[in-house]
């Protein structure tokens, strides 16, 4: 239902007239009018969404926008050089993307080869987090049949994984290696390029001449890539946070080896920043897309944010939004110092999938969510088969789509629509800018900083400090000639117990070490193998 003065014969279509942002050379459009604020609620906050949108032009100018790091925010430099701050930093976009059609074009044509001489026919991706999300998104809405290197993914130090995502490669001496970290040091990153490293010389290959290193200058990865003799070394640069950036070598050196059209992804996220920088808000989709989720979560994260993307070349941009917006906006405290806990939590898949999935909840069960509908107005396949009388597979896809967002509507349920005209590379950089514009005004009108992760370093630091636990434990069992249970173990290393279970299971599990296995679970005694 809309608000009570709105429930007039034709006022959905009025208020859909108001709140419906369109944009005629690209056919974008957005519709916000299935969130449930008043009339006056645009106005009423229009000083802070004002605020929000003369912010971001003052991020674009290059003003220090993470003050943790004391660093610049400049992903929107990557496709409008002209922006930078500096001719320097202009110079050095310019440049990059100049190598990368460079290296690409020289693979493509064969006069970059591997180690045997055979052209490459993929590209495996080696990367986590921002990393990996955003080239896996892209891969999957662009790829086709005619992709000049099939694209792979390692994202995880799952070593099952690892295997069988090496057991699809066509052969080692055919694939060319991305190695993608910024620091140069994240584990799951580095424990992927070892076990490929591996790999390449138990098959007798020279791996040199199937690296190539998309790092920061000088991190630990660019000096074992300069050592080594890499292929070639791409720069990430402290300027770009890993989910802001696709529009880096880590997104368009992948989507160009495959043989996607970079040039036009960059030429959609510029033709969205200019549409996003608009200082009236009804004329500023991202800031109208803030104001409509601002509403619908009362400002703190009250409604998760269903993802639902009426295309299966979409099927990934929820995982993508997923850590764009939860990274960005999940947060202990605001830019004062106060404890406010704020954040969005996303999920999703894709359309009509989930109607077969979660939509029954979605209608009818805990009002606690708002939905995100992807709308593609036009089939990129070839023109889909007739299955009833003048209805084809598309005409049903479409149908869907509006059968549930007015079985949402019908039920109070508040939604978001999202069209672009096809799932073009010009539309999906148009997509990937838009939510990337969204997190920057949102986290303003929160008062939070959206280009700091300090959850995820705490993550890191926990996790590294099990790994010191684990060589503890290896040690006290090394130095005991018995035995000893969980507790004696935990009292030689002086450390919590539960943690001590936790890894002297893994431990047993992978047979580092050995246990009375017959004996309770809680109470066995444990020995070195």
């Amino acid at each position: 239902m809309l608000p009570q003065e709105n429930k007039s014969s034709g006022s959905s279509w009025e208020r859909y007239k108001k709140f419906n942002f369109w944009e005629a050379s690209s056919d974008f459009s957005l519709d916000i009018s299935r969130v449930l604020f008043d009339y006056d609620f645009v106005q009423r906050m229009q000083p802070r969404i004002r605020a929000a949108i003369s912010f971001m032009a003052e991020l674009e100018k290059g003003v220090i926008a993470n003050p943790d790091e004391k660093r610049m925010v400049g992903h929107y430099w990557l496709r409008s050089s002209e922006l930078s701050p500096s001719p320097e930093i202009k110079q050095s976009i310019e440049s990059n993307l100049a190598r990368i059609n460079s290296f690409v074009a020289k693979v493509h044509q064969g006069d970059i080869k591997g180690s045997t001489g055979k052209n490459f026919k993929g590209v495996l991706i080696l990367g986590i987090g921002g990393s990996a999300l955003g080239p896996q998104f892209v891969a999957h809405a662009l790829g086709s049949k005619s992709d000049r290197l099939k694209p792979y993914f390692i994202d995880n130090t799952d070593p099952e994984g690892i295997e069988r995502t090496v057991l699809m490669l066509s052969s080692l001496e055919e694939t060319l290696v991305l190695v993608i970290s910024k620091s140069g040091s994240t584990p799951e990153t580095r424990n992927g390029m070892l076990e490929l490293k591996a790999r390449y010389k138990a098959a007798g290959l020279n791996h040199a001449q199937h690296f190539v290193a998309i790092t920061g200058e000088s991190s630990q990865l660019d000096k074992v890539a300069l050592a080594e003799g890499w292929l070639e070394r791409f720069p990430m640069w402290d300027w770009v946070g890993g989910r802001t950036s696709e529009f880096s070598a880590v997104g368009l050196l992948p989507a160009a080896l495959q043989g996607l059209d970079i040039a036009e992804m960059l030429r959609g996220a510029k033709h969205m920043d200019s549409l996003t920088r608009a200082t009236e808000p009804l004329k500023n989709p991202a800031a109208l897309l803030s104001l409509a989720i601002y509403s619908a979560t009362e400002g703190r994260g009250s409604k998760d944010m269903v993802v639902l993307p009426y295309r299966d070349r979409l099927e990934l941009f929820s995982r993508y939004l997923q850590q764009l917006i939860m990274e960005s906006l999940g947060k202990e405290r605001d830019l004062d110092g106060n404890i406010v806990h704020q954040g969005i939590a996303v999920y999703g898949n894709k359309g009509s999938t989930d109607q077969h999935a979660f939509v029954q909840q979605l209608r009818d069960g805990i009002p606690n969510f708002f939905a995100v509908f992807i709308e593609a107005l036009k089939d990129t396949a070839p023109a889909s088969l007739e299955v009833e009388p003048g209805i084809t597979s598309s005409d049903y896809l479409n149908g869907f789509y509006l059968g549930t967002r007015k079985a949402l509507s019908d039920n109070g349920r508040q939604s978001i629509t999202v069209t672009i005209r096809d799932t073009s590379a010009f539309n999906v950089g148009m997509l990937i800018a838009l939510f990337e514009r969204f997190v920057g005004i949102y986290a303003r009108l929160i008062n939070v900083n959206a280009y700091h992760q300090p959850g995820v370093e705490a993550g890191k630091k926990a996790a590294a400090e099990v790994l010191l636990v684990q060589q503890e434990i290896l040690k006290a069992l090394g130095e005991s000639p018995n035995s000893k249970s969980v507790e004696e173990i935990a009292v030689v290393i002086q450390k919590d117990a539960e943690i001590t279970f936790k890894v002297l299971q893994h431990l047993h599990a992978v047979g580092k070490v050995g246990c009375d296995a017959k004996a309770d679970i809680l109470t066995r005694r444990y020995s070195l193998q």
